[in-house]
């Protein structure tokens, strides 16, 4: 259960996505009372560039032009610097006016997903935009950062849809998986669900198990005093339910990131990034 001695961790750049990073981040933090810590990543595409431009010039011409390169190099550097805490304080901004006094705001030099996984340790969540700044204008396109870090992380990682819209009705993706019930166990022990509609969907066939599985859901939601809903509805699962999203007007969409049957590899299961790339809601993937 999420409490105030833990965080949420949220990664903002300067893509499109990053407001509502912060608007979800913030919607987490009062329903939880968690800390959000805010975190930009100054990669290695930022690095000044370090190829010789100098070729075949004289002594002294190329030792000028070094000179100059290594100043613009500097100069450089320090722009981005500028624009990582410029981008921070832009997004303490937005949680400060959400109401969200409880967070910090880091900016570090590295890895992304090395810095995340230094960081998640103490972390109840990781928010995360569906795209970052490279991908704003590649529809259909998910953010490479977004996949690696589905790929390593141990904590749920909320996927922030382009813009924040009120949550109160929730469809979970169930699919009889270790991931699933554990999504359940993560909804019916944490504040963050609390008051909301959950219908937990499998999209497919309905066997014994299947039904039995969803039957321990809804015991484990009614338990936890979740107004809670199962039921089956034939059909290939990311149109299904992409389908039923759009159809009864979801808020939020919880699913395993990868499916049970599925061997876990260096990509993501195939419906989950389908699901990632239709629905235009917020996704909660669990491990």
């Amino acid at each position: 259960m999420m409490s105030m001695t833990q965080k949420i961790i949220a990664l903002v750049d300067g893509s499109l996505y990053a407001r509502s990073v912060c608007d979800h981040a913030a919607w987490i933090a009062g329903r939880t009372g968690a800390s959000i810590e805010l975190l930009h990543v100054l990669g290695r595409r930022e690095a000044p560039d370090q190829a010789d431009l100098s070729g075949s010039l004289q002594l002294g011409a190329r030792t000028a032009l070094l000179e100059e390169l290594a100043a613009l190099d500097e100069q450089r550097a320090k722009l981005v610097v500028r624009r990582g805490r410029a981008i921070l304080e832009d997004a303490q901004a937005i949680l400060e006016e959400a109401g969200i006094s409880q967070n910090t705001a880091r900016l570090r030099h590295g890895d992304l997903i090395t810095t995340v996984a230094e960081q998640e340790k103490d972390a109840a969540m990781i928010v995360i935009g569906k795209r970052g700044e490279a991908a704003d204008f590649a529809r259909g396109h998910l953010g490479s950062n977004l996949e690696r870090i589905i790929r390593v992380s141990h904590k749920p990682v909320f996927v922030a849809s382009r813009s924040f819209k009120p949550i109160s009705k929730l469809l979970v993706a169930y699919d009889g998986g270790t991931s699933a019930m554990r999504a359940v166990d993560h909804i019916a022990h944490s504040t963050l669900y609390a008051g909301l509609q959950v219908h937990v969907v499998t999209a497919g066939v309905e066997t014994p198990d299947i039904r039995k599985g969803l039957e321990n859901a809804l015991s484990i939601l009614t338990a936890a005093g979740i107004d809670g809903h199962i039921r089956v509805v034939p059909g290939q699962p990311d149109k299904v339910l992409s389908q039923i999203v759009e159809d009864d007007h979801f808020d939020l969409l919880l699913m395993g990131a990868y499916g049970h049957s599925r061997i876990r590899s260096l990509i993501i299961g195939s419906t989950t990034t389908e699901m990632i790339r239709s629905c235009k809601i917020p996704v909660v993937l669990m491990r």
